[in-house]
């Protein structure tokens, strides 16, 4: 398992160095099946198709996730990071703002999966190259 790159991936976005592409790209070498966030945890989670786990704390300074979620305040924030408009430390802010609890990312199924604080979900697909 390469925890570098996963260590390195998480640094790099933390820090506004690394947009999700290059992420995904990192990870997917190395071998990631996915990756969870826990936004209210603060701890980023990563799969491998084998089961074995690797976790890293996150290091942003956190803001308080809202306790309703709002669907169109996220995607707002998603097409910003997509258009790199903003980067992961706004992006998040923006997410917990729209009262994400937390995400997955399904490399391999090119997705992510966003949820709120009560079970309110945003399935957001990889965008067609």
């Amino acid at each position: 398992m390469n925890t570098e790159a996963m260590h390195r991936t998480t640094e790099g976005s933390e820090a506004g160095t690394l947009r999700f592409p290059e992420v995904v790209k990192a990870l997917m070498d190395a071998g990631v099946e996915s990756y969870r966030s826990d936004l209210i945890r603060g701890v980023k989670t990563f799969y491998m198709p084998d089961g074995k786990i690797y976790e890293e704390k996150l290091t942003l300074p956190t803001t308080p996730v809202a306790e309703r979620f709002s669907e169109p305040e996220l995607v707002a924030a998603i097409r910003g990071a997509q258009k790199d408009e903003i980067r992961y430390p706004e992006f998040i802010k923006r997410a917990m703002t729209a009262g994400t609890a937390g995400y997955q990312v399904y490399i391999t199924g090119e997705r992510a999966v966003y949820v709120g604080r009560k079970g309110e979900v945003h399935v957001e697909e990889f965008p067609k190259k």
